[in-house]
């Protein structure tokens, strides 16, 4: 290596060491003064440690029916229960978890991911396209979600699958934030950056994908936690109707169960708290970190460090 490339590379490291550790602080400084972001994340962080931790401590195995001895109160060999069913209600909990937080990630990804490419053509292109988008859209905010959900559960005639549960819920996640992300896109696409990228010759995706989409990611960010809790809100309202995965341990199918034997008249209190108490982390958590995101997300609400 010539000396000019040493030199070249021990100038170099103390700046980037340099602007690494300015990073860290600004992260420092901005969880510091944003507490409902660092609860969430806690609250989500204790979910993943009953999540994980669990599926070392029990076996997944004991949530199938038949598994434990049926309507036990807590104990120390049974630490929520059983329900009517057999089932170990400690790995209903554990298992049930990871699937209902995966039918949210799926179709919450789906949602913010068609809604966006949606969002970004209808606004940056207008005209014939716009009209077309916008009209799909507003018409389809105006129906009940739920009961269009319902009727698309229903139509199916077989037992859902977690992941036809999902792609069910995503049918249409997207409508929101397509709506959503278009108002942002329309308030970014007139400004200098961009009129300069069309006078350079760029085209329509290309300006997309290099000027729109980075300006736009902390609130697709922040779009996209939204849609994944109220993705997971709705796959609960269709479980707790019966229109789930019958098989599959999640916590919506665990409340349909609790309803369906009418635990809460019957004073069997372990078998709906446990689901409740965990649906509610997950709630309460995501939304706290979206309301978090959202000072990232929207300048007007930002405060100075």
């Amino acid at each position: 290596m010539s000396v000019a490339a040493e030199q070249s590379l021990l100038a170099t490291a103390p700046r980037s060491a340099n602007l690494g550790a300015d990073r860290a602080r600004a992260v420092g400084r901005y969880l510091r003064r944003n507490p409902t972001l660092i609860v969430g994340l806690i609250l989500l962080g204790l979910l993943a440690l009953f999540m994980i931790g669990g599926s070392f401590i029990v076996d997944a195995q004991r949530a199938r029916p038949l598994s434990a001895r049926p309507l036990q109160a807590p104990s120390w060999a049974l630490p929520f229960g059983s329900d009517k069913q057999g089932r170990d209600l400690f790995a209903v909990m554990v298992a049930g978890a990871p699937l209902t937080l995966r039918i949210g990630l799926t179709a919450g990804f789906l949602g913010v991911f068609i809604g966006s490419v949606l969002a970004f053509v209808s606004a940056y292109y207008g005209g014939v396209v716009d009209n077309v988008i916008r009209g799909i859209v507003d018409i389809g905010l105006t129906i009940p979600g739920l009961m269009v959900l319902i009727i698309i559960a229903m139509s199916l005639r077989t037992a859902l699958s977690v992941e036809q549960m999902a792609l069910v819920v995503a049918s249409l996640a997207w409508l929101f934030p397509a709506r959503t992300i278009r108002s942002q896109v329309l308030t970014i696409r007139e400004r200098g950056y961009v009129q300069i990228a069309r006078l350079s010759g760029m085209g329509g995706p290309e300006i997309i994908v290099k000027e729109l989409l980075p300006n736009l990611l902390p609130y697709l960010v922040a779009s996209l936690v939204g849609s994944i809790n109220a993705a997971i809100l709705a796959s609960v309202g269709l479980e707790v109707l019966g229109l789930g995965p019958i098989e599959s341990p999640t916590i919506g199918m665990t409340l349909y169960w609790v309803n369906y034997n009418a635990a809460l008249i019957n004073g069997w209190w372990w078998w709906w708290l446990p689901p409740i108490v965990v649906i509610s982390l997950m709630f309460v958590g995501l939304f706290l970190v979206t309301v978090g995101l959202d000072e990232i997300a929207n300048p007007r609400i930002r405060r100075q460090v």
